[in-house]
């Protein structure tokens, strides 16, 4: 009986201190996220890619190098989608319209929208959402040089990337290659 009470106790303070699930709803999770991004890039209008989203690659070999090791830790805590290939006809406006079906769906901006010249007719576009513990960085970048269109939309669980260091997180942003 004492234990049965102790782990009462211990799910009524988890619950109260905000883990576990919230009431019948699952949690938010990297299906429900993935879901999310592919549907509201596929009702924006852009093409289907045949990139591997982020998570998605099938890991057919061992990883040689230390960074290939983080990558392969790091995709469990990903999803999205992302395009590169042929310029898309209006593919910023497609753009914009997948970001505001994402936050018709509660992602919410966090902080302000950049954009970078690139070149000298393209123009980098970045906004980070949020939602239930997950960041989504969603970017666009056209080059009209190459006519070919970059656009990704590719979500991280916070508390996953937690678990790396910062030299891991240079690993896997190519801060740290040559290591």
């Amino acid at each position: 009986m004492r234990t049965r009470n102790g782990a009462t106790l211990l799910a009524a303070a988890l619950l109260a201190a905000g883990c576990g699930s919230r009431g019948d709803a699952p949690a938010f999770g990297r299906e429900a996220a993935r879901a999310e991004i592919r549907a509201a890039v596929a009702d924006a209008g852009l093409p289907e890619s045949e990139l591997p989203g982020p998570g998605e690659a099938a890991v057919t070999a061992t990883p040689s190098t230390e960074r290939e090791r983080v990558a392969q830790r790091a995709a469990a805590c990903a999803a999205g989608w992302q395009y590169i290939g042929p310029a898309v006809d209006g593919s910023l406006g497609k753009y914009g319209k997948a970001l505001t079906a994402l936050e018709g769906k509660g992602w919410a901006a966090s902080g302000e929208r950049k954009e970078v010249p690139i070149g000298e007719d393209g123009r980098l576009t970045q906004v980070v959402l949020k939602k239930d513990g997950w960041t989504l960085y969603a970017r666009h970048m056209p080059s009209r040089a190459l006519g070919a269109d970059t656009v990704s939309f590719n979500a991280t669980e916070d508390a996953c990337m937690r678990q790396f260091t910062e030299r891991e997180v240079g690993l896997l942003s190519g801060e740290e290659a040559g290591h």
